[in-house]
């Protein structure tokens, strides 16, 4: 038992002297390969969104409770609208935000886009423009308010930036006449006759538009001039919202409605890790993909408004969906596995080839320690063939016992001991040899 313990201990040491070098680069290669690796995802991130009554709110708690399932804290922050979302952004005050389409303006150099430390992970959903007014002549054309009080929206938020846009567009500067109200406020004004017309930026089930389209003596404009919106603003698109949509039975609206809608766009830090980004698509996917009032079914999430370059992993995500691990395994372990081959095919790369030449050379090693007794046994029986003398039988006696006990004392695997023994039969033949050189003296 101790003998064969010991020849172990000793094919370890001989592996370990042989392939230290193999384990060397190994090595190096895991280090390299772990700089490309990306560190595991945090477990928090923040989402800046807009008032707890708005759309953004609320798809944003839908997303925390579908983040939640795959271990994944969402905390979602309030705020006055999309300006201070992209400011929370810039300042990582937040890792994710709704941005309304149009509100930021991208410089004409494509470098200095890319720069802005933002991407964009696609638009989510419509986001249609009402324009409500008072009064019983059709206004179809926003040159028709030229005049009026109207509510824009509060400072900060996507609704007011747009409308001055489109007033601008329309020579209708800014003023008292333009009054930074928004929503049911602004509703309540407009019932009130305070105020003419008030913009309104929100889905068809919003409390503010189902308020108002209920609201007798309040109408919705509808844009005669949608297709030209459409090329100076190519953020926007154009609906329509068909006769008796609202209300069959009185036919509300009584004829179809052109609007024009802007997107709500997810967008994100460009340090937010990948896989987050992923999980947050599918969470938009889950949300956002079934037909709604205005939109077909899988048209969201998709890369509707160019504002914001669009990020890598959502480019992959559109075009292929969901990384290949993440639809079958939990997203934890989907990330850890994605992790280990980012590491674990560089080394393997390295490993296959080195192991190939590893049993050659510690093949070799072991067989050199025999191959130098070979060779004292050569240069002996030459010197017993061309130059024996008798005056030297004692030393060459010697000779021979050292390089037996050499051989006998040699430290080799078990798998090589048969060489061991063949050079000792070797010693032992030549030694003949110098018996018989004596025997003849």
């Amino acid at each position: 038992m101790m003998a064969r313990l010991k020849a172990g201990l000793l094919s370890l040491r001989d592996l370990f002297a042989t392939a230290w070098w193999i384990f060397l680069i190994v090595g190096i290669g895991f280090y390299v390969a772990y700089q490309f690796v990306e560190p595991a995802p945090p477990t928090k991130i923040v989402i800046t969104t807009g008032s707890d009554s708005g759309a953004y709110y609320q798809f944003a708690q839908r997303y925390a409770t579908i983040l939640a399932r795959n271990g994944i804290t969402l905390e979602v922050r309030t705020s006055a609208g999309s300006l201070e979302n992209l400011e929370r952004l810039k300042n990582d005050e937040a890792q994710i935000g709704f941005v309304q389409g149009g509100v930021v303006e991208l410089p004409e150099d494509p470098d200095a886009a890319d720069d802005i430390g933002l991407r964009s992970l696609g638009s989510v959903f419509y986001e249609p423009v009402w324009v409500f007014y008072r009064g019983d002549r059709r206004l179809d054309r926003l040159t028709d308010l030229r005049g009026k009080r109207i509510a824009i929206g509060q400072e900060g938020s996507g609704v007011r930036q747009l409308a001055q846009q489109l007033l601008a567009a329309n020579d209708i500067r800014p003023g008292k006449h333009l009054v930074p109200l928004s929503g049911l406020k602004a509703a309540e004004e407009l019932q009130q006759g305070r105020i003419d017309a008030a913009f309104v930026i929100a889905a068809e089930n919003a409390p503010v538009v189902q308020v108002l389209v209920r609201s007798p003596g309040i109408k919705v404009m509808s844009f005669a001039q949608a297709d030209a919106y459409q090329r100076r603003f190519p953020f926007l698109s154009k609906l329509v919202l068909p006769q008796g949509v609202a209300d069959l039975v009185h036919d509300y609206p009584p004829e179809d409605i052109i609007l024009l809608a802007p997107t709500a766009n997810l967008i994100v830090r460009d340090d937010l890790h990948p896989a987050l980004q992923s999980l947050l698509l599918q969470a938009a996917s889950e949300v956002h993909g079934r037909a709604g009032f205005f939109q077909r079914a899988g048209e969201f999430p998709a890369y509707k408004d160019r504002m914001v370059p669009l990020s890598p992993e959502a480019a992959r995500y559109l075009k292929s969906g969901p990384p290949f691990l993440q639809r079958y395994l939990p997203f934890w372990l989907a990330v850890l596995i994605e992790r280990l081959i980012v590491m674990l095919i560089p080394i393997f790369a390295l490993m296959i080839p080195l192991f190939k030449v590893a049993p050659a050379i510690y093949s070799w090693r072991v067989r050199s320690k025999i191959f130098r007794c070979y060779g004292e046994l050569k240069f002996l029986e030459e010197d017993l063939g061309h130059h024996y003398d008798p005056a030297r039988h004692g030393e060459y006696r010697s000779r021979f016992d050292a390089l037996d006990e050499e051989a006998r004392q040699l430290s080799v695997p078990l798998a090589f001991t048969d060489l061991v023994y063949t050079l000792r039969e070797h010693v032992n033949l030549v030694r003949r040899m110098l018996d018989k050189r004596e025997a003849q003296t």
